[in-house]
């Protein structure tokens, strides 16, 4: 994991850590915290959902990339070889 991931990981479970810490002592009943926690589990999962989305996203396009790149490389060498076979 680069340190971006590092950071990223660590911005995330510690909003998640504040999140819950400030709805536990909260003065509440037990039925609205146990709302609220599910309320904020739900966010933080779509949160989530989104930057791995994005992040498959980025890892796509980068293969293909580098597929496509590749595929150049290859073909110049093909037509070199050809070029000094004949």
């Amino acid at each position: 994991m680069d340190s971006n991931q590092k950071a990223i990981v660590g911005f995330v479970v510690g909003l998640a850590a504040g999140a819950l810490a400030g709805i536990l002592l909260a003065p509440d009943s037990g039925q609205e915290t146990r709302r609220k926690i599910a309320d904020k589990t739900k966010d933080l999962s779509e949160d989530l959902s989104g930057q791995i989305n994005t992040a498959i996203s980025k890892l796509s396009d980068y293969v293909e990339k580098v597929q496509s790149e590749l595929k150049g490389v290859a073909n110049s060498a093909v037509e070199k070889a050809k070029a000094n076979v004949n």
